[in-house]
């Protein structure tokens, strides 16, 4: 079974006031490990972007069994699933050491980088190519339930520093800008055991994202960003506290 493993030294920066890892720098490990892999089997971005197509992430699910914390070794094991026909797929376990401490899936859409329209999974891959059935977690509803009205919480104005080389709004920066909608003391000694992100739209330079937050009967919360109205993303976390 092909995997791809690497390890990482968590810096000071990777971690919260708690001394425990970031969504957003976990989201930028797991990135990486992605880019890492997909290079390694050849429709990386050096072979992909010339043909003027690229990766956008659609959803994210990560269960975290305990913290990780400053001074681990995280090890990230990544591997591909066999794409759908406009989904491409792809799984994550995290270790420190022998213990696992988290696993995660990933969906991700191919689009042509010239109007971000979607292409189909059979633009770069092949029937004849192999791919992993062995998935990290079950399946799972990947839907959040909308938000009628919630708490508003603050406003984001996308800047130059949110970008990627797609000229929008980078995944990870939305795990920071959705833990915005708390604030330190909401957050003191809580812990995420679950979560899950759903990217709606591309949000640009100058448009600001409107964020509002709710808490469900079953103790988990939703946070939306919005623009005018408009939902661009959309975060569900369980604590454990």
């Amino acid at each position: 079974m092909y995997c791809h493993i690497k390890n990482y030294q968590l810096r000071y920066t990777d971690v919260d006031v708690s001394d425990n890892l970031k969504l957003s720098s976990l989201l930028s490990l797991m990135e990486e490990s992605a880019c890492l892999s997909a290079d390694e089997l050849g429709f990386g971005y050096s072979v992909l972007q010339p043909q003027n197509i690229g990766f956008i992430m659609v959803n994210w699910y990560i269960e975290m069994y305990r913290p990780v914390k400053l001074g681990d070794i995280l090890t990230i094991h990544t591997w591909p699933i066999k794409p759908k026909k406009m989904i491409v797929l792809r799984d994550f376990e995290l270790y420190i050491g022998q213990e696992k401490v988290g696993v995660a899936t990933s969906r991700w859409c191919l689009v042509d980088l010239a109007d971000f329209k979607m292409l189909p999974s059979s633009a770069v891959f092949s029937d004849d190519m192999k791919f992993n059935d062995f998935r990290s977690v079950d399946v799972f509803n990947v839907k959040i339930p909308e938000i009628e009205d919630g708490e508003f919480s603050y406003t984001k104005t996308v800047t130059y520093s949110d970008y990627d080389h797609y000229n929008h709004v980078n995944n990870t920066k939305y795990a920071d800008f959705l833990f915005d909608a708390f604030s330190v003391s909401e957050l003191s000694a809580k812990n995420c055991s679950n979560v899950k992100i759903t990217y709606v739209k591309q949000s640009k330079e100058g448009e600001e994202i409107d964020f509002y937050k709710c808490r469900l009967s079953d103790g988990s919360w939703v946070v939306e960003g919005r623009v005018g109205g408009e939902k661009r993303v959309q975060m569900q976390i369980n604590f454990n506290e």
